[in-house]
């Protein structure tokens, strides 16, 4: 008998989704865990918690339940036997999304989270398996809204954009209500007493709502912000989860090195955004940023690295040994050694209005939200670099039309030639050379964008749902305040030591211990591949210097 569920799977994959385990693969797993035979209506795992085991269903079956924003709590699927219970949170310590309840007459084999943990690593087939139905039952809960948030307020809102991104790029199921389309908005507010101020509301499972909270107090609301505590002592701390950052926790934890990510944002950094990447080696038929991110992210908690998110590291302590990192609000972390992978952020541009409208029209990134809310609009992308012709490729889908502004003669010798081939051929976008926006106005949401031709100062206006700006690169290395030398323009110089003469990585700082990787590096290569490289060979040089710390 195959899974049960109230409403039927969205895609044909439900025996991937939900395996069924023949007898043989169940008796390798017995000496991993116990069997036990809890009563009927027991709870083995509880929306919310932390650290819950995995179950193997043997007889009878365990009823998932989801808590909606009341008290109410509905079964909307059933494991039976030969199937197992879990999906992603089983990697990380996120809060479980779910609650689950035995059935009468049911057995179940419990394999506590440390055995799991050497059961994925020890039995490659089975672990497989597992890993690739975590992965798909996290992909349909997020397409169901199951086990998630319900935000409430305006879809074009600026801080409602903000908590869409977060929870989007975090892979965690939501549902939206816009206050503006959709009627039950306001059923679902009706009772509160709210200002404007604290709109939107995020309605927590259970009844417990956050009125526009800030992105930390919802990170730590899913529990998708830990760090461990300060009394826990990691061999490495990874300062950002793009993809350099990833791939240095991917190799750090697979080589058994106690590792933690921290990320101020989501993981992905700028490639997260990007809507398809097609020159990315090993995927013919493209990527998106995010995809991409999600799995290195899955990959890396697989080998046991801790992912603390919307922790940004407002400081290194470079004087103590070992290092001291001090996140926003105040907590530490401690680590022996540091990767540097924090990146760059797309500049900004300095007209009036600007600053009040970004997340209202004025965006960094062009994802199929943002495309969404432009759809059937003329839209404007400012850059030449690759990030902006996925972006302009992509919008031209579904915009009306898509004005790709650039203050040089064209994009060929800023961007891949795929790309612009395809902006060429595309009836949908127009380029416009020596151009630069001078202008951007609209109330409450942007309305209009003026550029002018650098070389005739003609200035034309556009009525415009979006300007999507993708241009340069400023460093995100404020927080190193001192500790390690940067360049003229603020990238962390790496590879060679004050007189010149080269250091035993082409990643190491002047600063031993202190390694900096990706596009936050001096004279990096800023592509995803190169960054993914410099993250997994960083820490060949990480091993060198713990085993110079290591007493002879």
């Amino acid at each position: 008998m195959a899974a049960s569920s109230r409403t039927p799977a969205p895609h044909a994959r439900e025996a991937q989704i939900f395996p069924r385990l023949d007898w043989e693969t169940i008796g390798r797993l017995l000496p991993y865990g116990d069997v036990e035979t809890p009563a009927a209506g027991t709870i083995l795992f509880r929306r919310g918690e932390r650290e819950v085991d995995f179950f193997v269903v043997m007889e009878g079956a365990v009823e998932l339940l989801e808590q909606e924003e009341t008290d109410r709590t509905t079964v909307f699927r059933a494991y039976d036997a030969g199937q197992f219970t879990g999906e992603l949170h089983l990697f990380n310590d996120r809060n479980l999304l779910v609650t689950g309840r035995t059935a009468a007459g049911t057995r179940v084999l419990r394999i506590r989270r440390p055995e799991f943990r050497r059961m994925i690593s020890t039995e490659a087939d089975i672990g497989e398996m597992v890993m690739r139905a975590f992965i798909l039952r996290r992909v349909e809960l997020i397409a169901q809204g199951q086990g998630g948030v319900t935000l409430v307020g305006s879809a074009r809102s600026a801080d409602v954009h903000r908590f869409r991104a977060f929870l989007t790029r975090n892979a965690h199921p939501h549902r939206m209500l816009d206050l503006d389309t959709d009627a039950t908005a306001l059923e679902a507010l009706a009772g509160f007493s709210l200002a404007d101020t604290e709109l939107p509301v995020v309605l927590l499972p259970g009844g417990a709502t956050l009125r526009n909270p800030s992105t930390q107090s919802l990170a730590a609301a899913l529990g998708v912000d830990g760090t461990g505590g300060p009394d826990r002592l990691h061999d490495v701390a990874v300062v950002g989860a793009g993809p350099a950052g990833l791939a240095a926790a991917v190799y750090a934890a697979s080589e058994g090195l106690d590792t933690i990510v921290i990320e101020s944002e989501a993981p992905g950094g700028q490639a997260g955004t990007s809507s398809r990447i097609e020159n990315y080696l090993g995927f013919p038929t493209g990527i998106s940023g995010q995809a991409l991110a999600g799995r290195a992210q899955v990959q890396a908690q697989k080998f046991g690295a801790q992912l603390a998110v919307s922790r940004g590291v407002a400081k290194l302590d470079c004087s103590e040994r070992p290092f001291v990192l001090t996140l926003d609000g105040g907590e530490t972390v401690r680590a022996r050694s540091v990767v540097i992978a924090t990146g760059a952020r797309y500049r900004r541009l300095s007209l009036p209005d600007y600053e009040r409208l970004e997340g209202r029209g004025v965006y960094y990134a062009a994802t199929p939200m943002e495309a969404q809310l432009c759809r059937d609009q003329e839209v404007v992308v400012v850059g030449g670099g690759n990030s902006a012709g996925q972006a302009a490729v992509f919008l031209s889908r579904t915009c009306s039309h898509v004005h790709v502004l650039v203050r040089s003669e064209g994009l060929a010798s800023t961007m891949s030639d795929y790309l612009v081939q395809r902006i060429d051929d595309s009836r949908n976008i127009s380029l416009h050379p020596f151009t630069e926006v001078t202008a951007v106005k609209g109330e409450p949401f942007l309305k209009e964008v003026t550029w002018t031709n650098r070389l005739t100062a003609v200035s034309e206006l556009c009525p415009a749902a979006g300007l999507f700006v993708m241009i340069g690169a400023d460093p995100n290395t404020a927080w190193l305040d001192g500790c390690v030398p940067l360049d003229v323009k603020g990238f962390v110089r790496t590879g060679h030591a004050a007189d010149g003469s080269p250091l035993t990585s082409p990643f190491s700082t002047m600063l031993p211990g202190v390694f900096a990787v990706g596009d936050v590096r001096s004279e990096s290569v800023k592509r995803v591949a190169s960054g993914v490289g410099e993250g997994s060979v960083v820490i060949s040089a990480v091993h060198q210097h713990l085993a110079d710390l290591e007493p002879v």
